[in-house]
């Protein structure tokens, strides 16, 4: 196992908040047009319990890391960093049941799939400042220092 396992699973969740949008919409249209049943769109719902599942799994190493991280950078820009990570999470989580309506049968999954591609955007949405945030911390505040073997003692305060 990578040591710290946080950066090493980060990036599952931010590429499948990219990728879910574009899938869902072409399914959402294949299925509409009747190029693939409907039940097809059961692989957008799975990939999205990848995206709630992934996305808590690097919430948890995040927390699991944070103590170690603060010894180089300040409380406050990690905290910003994992409320916008647990905002992402959550609304992955609604989007997971949004998008399970669209297996409802009939129209009642048609409009289920419509709010679901729309539920994606705004997933993407939340990833976007996660991301942002977590760069930051790296590049901008030196997160990755706590893992040199000379870690700075002192708390960057910009």
């Amino acid at each position: 196992m990578p040591e710290p396992l946080h950066p090493a699973v980060v990036h599952f969740p931010i590429a499948l908040a990219v990728i879910i949008p574009l899938f869902a919409f072409i399914a959402a249209v294949a299925i509409s047009k009747r190029f693939v049943p409907p039940h097809t769109w059961i692989a957008i719902v799975l990939l999205q319990g990848l995206l709630v599942g992934s996305a808590w799994f690097a919430l948890e190493t995040g927390e699991d890391q944070e103590e170690r991280v603060e010894e180089v950078v300040a409380e406050n820009y990690i905290e910003e960093h994992e409320e916008a990570a647990e905002r992402f999470m959550w609304l992955a989580a609604i989007g997971l049941g949004v998008l399970g309506t669209g297996l409802l049968p009939g129209g009642a999954g048609a409009v289920g799939r419509v709010i679901g591609v729309l539920a994606t955007i705004v997933i993407l949405g939340a990833a976007i400042p996660v991301g942002h945030s977590g760069g930051e911390l790296v590049y901008k505040h030196g997160a990755a220092n706590a893992y040199l073997p000379a870690a700075a003692s002192s708390i960057e305060d910009d």
